[in-house]
């Protein structure tokens, strides 16, 4: 197997115009391959650091450039010779570098850029796909979408305080199928909203009363698109209560449980609320989503089994910063009959790892935004060419 030659980082920009790491590294056989990193709006306490130049005004304190520099001195010289053939060496190497927990030292988004762009160069040195690399030849399972169509919270300037109103289509037949049934919804409700402004993950922006209120705009969207909700297309909730200034209640979940389609409530409590988060999976036939309260993180995911505190999890590769941890995360969860979803930021790139993740792995669900803007929309087409290579193999997750 080829060896590392050289790495050499730049500053690019996210979705939401901020600066953001992209590291490209060369192999000795003449190959590259490069990676961007995303960044998070809500940002739980427990993610691993993301470091940035605060005391330069010259970007308002977001460039990248001392991250940049990590990779071109440090992790560059470091990895120097290094073969691509192991990823947890390099992974490891990258972990023992820094030194801490949250990789404060160098910045979780210096070491992700690299562990992400060195698991794309060794699929080309090998000559076969992404997914293929990073699981096996029965990687078949295409994931089930959660399309974030209406935001709010910080995800948008608008009086809704649920982050995300997504739809999950889950008896589509395929992925092309779930990508025709979404696009219908989101073009019929289009029509019902005057104001079809998008926030930070494409979904539209609209000024509603209540959550209630975009709950049921969602429902009429889908009976008008020829579906049932919460049979062909469920309706699934990110209530980030990280960022609330009021939490919501065990009662308040329950009625809208009761009285809606909702199949998935994700952080409904703060990530340090484990008692709550305990009793709203036990007492509800649903699927709760750890996001904030696990944090990609094998030891609180660890707690999180243990006391039965959701029965899902979101992964997010920058919220612990290798790629090797995140397979750690991915295959305990599945062992202990978590389900997985795969999951972009708010401020996301062109970059498509995450799309190749989720067949690699078999995670049932994947979100990464609307069927808008282009960072969004790169994922899917991405699964869509997946699916397409797959070709009479391909299959679609059931939830």
């Amino acid at each position: 197997m080829a060896k590392i030659k050289n790495i050499k980082a730049r500053q690019v920009f996210d979705s939401r115009g901020n600066p953001t790491v992209e590291a490209e590294i060369y192999s000795d056989n003449g190959n590259k391959a490069s990676a961007i990193v995303p960044s998070g709006a809500s940002t739980g306490t427990y993610e691993a650091f993301e470091l940035r130049d605060k005391e330069n005004k010259n970007y308002l304190g977001k460039s990248v450039f001392m991250a940049i520099e990590n990779v071109n001195v440090l992790i560059a010289k470091t990895l120097k010779d290094v073969s691509l053939d192991d990823q947890n060496k390099i992974d490891q190497i990258l972990i023992e570098l820094d030194g801490t927990d949250q990789k404060k030292k160098i910045g979780a988004n210096s070491i992700l850029a690299v562990s992400l762009a060195a698991c794309k160069l060794t699929a080309i040195e090998k000559n076969v796909s992404l997914f293929k690399h990073l699981g096996d030849s029965n990687s078949s399972q295409l994931p089930i979408p959660l399309l974030n169509i209406i935001n709010g919270g910080v995800h948008a300037k608008n009086n809704l305080d649920i982050q995300e109103f997504m739809i999950r289509p889950d008896k589509a037949k395929s992925f092309t199928e779930a990508m025709r049934m979404s696009f219908l919804v989101i073009q019929n409700l289009k029509l019902m909203l005057d104001n079809t402004n998008v926030g930070d993950e494409g979904g539209f922006a609209p000024n509603l009363k209540s959550n209630e209120e975009a709950i049921k705009i969602i429902i009429k969207a889908i009976e008008k698109s020829g579906f049932k909700a919460g049979e062909d297309i469920s309706i699934c909730l990110d209530v980030a209560a990280n960022e609330l200034d009021k939490q919501k209640t065990l009662e308040y979940y329950s009625k809208l449980i009761k009285e809606y389609p909702i199949k998935s409530i994700e952080d409904p409590f703060g990530e340090d609320d484990w008692e709550n988060w305990k009793k709203l999976t036990k007492n509800n036939n649903i699927q709760i989503v750890g996001d904030d309260l696990f944090a990609t993180n094998i030891k609180r995911l660890e707690r999180g089994i243990k006391e039965k505190s959701a029965n899902t999890i979101l992964v997010k590769l920058n919220q612990i910063g290798t790629v090797t941890e995140t397979l750690n995360v991915i295959n305990l969860a599945h062992k202990n009959g978590f389900k997985t979803i795969i999951s972009h930021r708010s401020g996301d790139t062109e970059d498509t790892f995450i799309a190749d993740l989720a067949v690699a792995t078999n995670s049932s669900q994947i979100k990464t935004g609307s069927l808008t803007r282009s960072e969004r929309v790169a994922k899917y087409n991405r699964l869509l060419r997946i699916e397409d290579e797959l070709g009479n193999s391909a299959k679609i997750a059931k939830v």
